[in-house]
């Protein structure tokens, strides 16, 4: 099952899945809504049956600082980046303990986590609470035999992202980075050392590595 507020991308990526093969659907859903969040998992529920695994990987990364980032713009960040997550793992836990049988969820933090830059004060905001969130979820519910792992990336380009405006100064806007794209000036590539290097966060006691049976 595939979630996204985008109809026309999310029903293309299903078409081109489903022609190899796949038993794939689409499923419009705008996640800033935790009501919608926690009604993708019933939707997935009610096509197959059952959840066994999530990918949370929805998010946004509208830039703003510390000294200029509206309340509006904060709770956005909250509502996609923290918020959805949170609904989602909730209702998915529901149905795997209902059903007594194990599953994974994946959560896409990032490395801005960890400090990040000037401009992304709302995302690190609300990507370290995932990280905790994250952290929480997999020591809970690790006797539930439901691995709960996050991945902790660096930068990526996406089409959303590789032609974000940014308020750093020109000059400093592509410190640390490969070369941008033409038309984007902070553009960065998958490929950049930094994108390389994520982390995963699990139970302490190391249970939710061990294959769920």
């Amino acid at each position: 099952m595939i979630t996204g507020r985008d109809e026309t991308a999310g029903t293309a990526l299903a078409a081109e899945l489903g022609n190899n093969g796949t038993d794939v659907r689409f499923h419009a859903v705008d996640l800033a809504d935790p009501s919608s969040a926690a009604e993708s998992v019933s939707a997935t529920v009610a096509s197959y049956g059952r959840i066994d695994c999530v990918v949370n990987s929805a998010g946004i990364t509208t830039r703003g600082t510390l000294l200029d980032t509206t309340v509006e713009l904060f709770d956005t960040h909250i509502a996609i980046n923290l918020r959805a997550p949170f609904f989602v793992m909730q209702a998915a836990v529901q149905d795997m303990r209902s059903r007594q049988a194990p599953g994974s969820i994946v959560n896409i933090i990032s490395f801005s986590a960890h400090g990040g830059q000037p401009h992304l004060a709302p995302y690190v905001a609300a990507k370290a609470g995932l990280v905790g969130l994250t952290r929480n979820a997999a020591y809970a519910h690790r006797f539930d035999r439901i691995r709960i792992n996050g991945l902790n990336i660096g930068w990526t380009e996406t089409e959303g992202e590789g032609c974000h405006p940014t308020r750093l100064p020109r000059s400093k806007r592509t410190t640390g980075f490969p070369r941008p794209r033409p038309g984007c000036p902070w553009a960065s590539s998958a490929r950049s050392p930094r994108s390389a290097e994520f982390v995963v966060f699990a139970s302490p006691t190391g249970a939710v590595w061990s294959p769920a049976r």
